[in-house]
């Protein structure tokens, strides 16, 4: 192979590659986003029930979506049965509100963050390259 096939592959391989990550970046961006919006309209639907719902209806509500989780195979959401049980038991007025503000940062964070984290490796990953072989990136 003659060295201008071989910086023809090299180029080729360099956009598909930075043209993947683009693509990863628009919908990571499009998912948080999609995620920042739902969170929000959550929180509104959640303010108004809790407001608007007496003690006896959040419980149902608490056991129905608990049932729920579980008749999906959401076994793993120990933590969300005992926030939800902390909330129904605590007096507080805003203790509801607290819940759904902890059960929500506990269950997307993470998951979040760590698809940033890889984005933000592999855009470090794309620098560093076309540092060291600028030749080799397109």
């Amino acid at each position: 192979m003659s060295k201008e096939e071989k910086s023809n592959e090299w180029d080729l391989l360099w956009q598909e590659y930075t043209k993947s990550l683009e693509n990863w970046k628009t919908i990571f961006e499009k998912v948080q986003n999609a995620n920042n919006d739902m969170q929000a309209k959550f929180n509104e639907v959640w303010e108004k029930a809790t407001k608007e719902s007496s003690l006896d209806t959040m419980k149902l509500f608490g056991e129905n979506w608990q049932k729920a989780l579980s008749d999906a195979g959401m076994k793993s959401f120990k933590e969300f049965s005992d926030a939800w049980q902390k909330a129904v038991n605590d007096t507080g007025a805003d203790s509801f509100k607290k819940f759904a503000e902890d059960w929500q940062k506990n269950l997307v964070g993470p998951g979040m963050e760590q698809m940033e984290a890889y984005g933000e490796m592999m855009k470090k990953f794309a620098e560093t390259w076309t540092s060291m072989w600028p030749n080799k990136s397109g």
